[in-house]
């Protein structure tokens, strides 16, 4: 990684707590936005965002590689739109590093692999804030990858967006109409 230029004065953390997504004087912030698209609460969005400080910390701290949550990731593909804050605000201001987000290349070795960072992400989560990571947020692994690119833009304003019943999902359903 090539390394940038950063403060010195304070640590990481506090540099990450003090960081903000949320640009003052805007019609709709980074929060705002994220209330939107993923249609959480304010509360939680606010919960995803310090998880996601946490994430970028453990990047850096960890000692090996990490994987977000589902939620940290939603949080972090949507910082990535936001290019200046993220490469030189975060990158640059905060971490004085490159972060890159590298995405699956498919396959049951890679599952593998990203289950494996993930597990060992949590492992670190603990070791490093000295406490559980919220469940609703990280949760284990195996529920971590359970809807892996299940996931789907849907433009909410033409299609309904209705649950599926709780029958079409057992193994008779699936195994008659796969």
């Amino acid at each position: 990684m090539r390394r940038l230029s950063m403060p010195e004065h304070s640590t990481l953390r506090e540099r990450l707590e003090v960081f903000l997504l949320d640009e003052p004087g805007v019609t709709l912030p980074f929060s705002s936005r994220l209330v939107r698209e993923q249609h959480w609460s304010h509360a939680f969005a606010a919960r995803a965002v310090r998880e996601y400080k946490r994430f970028v910390l453990l990047a850096v701290e960890a000692g090996h590689p990490v994987t977000p949550s589902e939620v940290v990731d939603q949080v972090w593909h949507l910082h990535l739109v936001y290019t200046r804050s993220y490469w030189q605000g975060l990158c640059g201001g905060v971490l004085g590093q490159e972060l890159h987000h590298g995405p699956t290349q498919g396959g049951t070795a890679e599952q593998a692999k990203f289950m494996d960072w993930y597990a060992r992400t949590l492992e670190s989560y603990r070791r490093i804030f000295g406490e559980e990571p919220p469940p609703e947020i990280w949760p284990g692994a195996t529920a971590r990858f359970a809807h892996a690119g299940a996931g789907r833009w849907v433009d909410a304003s033409r299609f309904w967006i209705i649950p599926r019943p709780v029958w079409t999902r057992c193994r008779w359903w699936r195994n008659r109409f796969s």
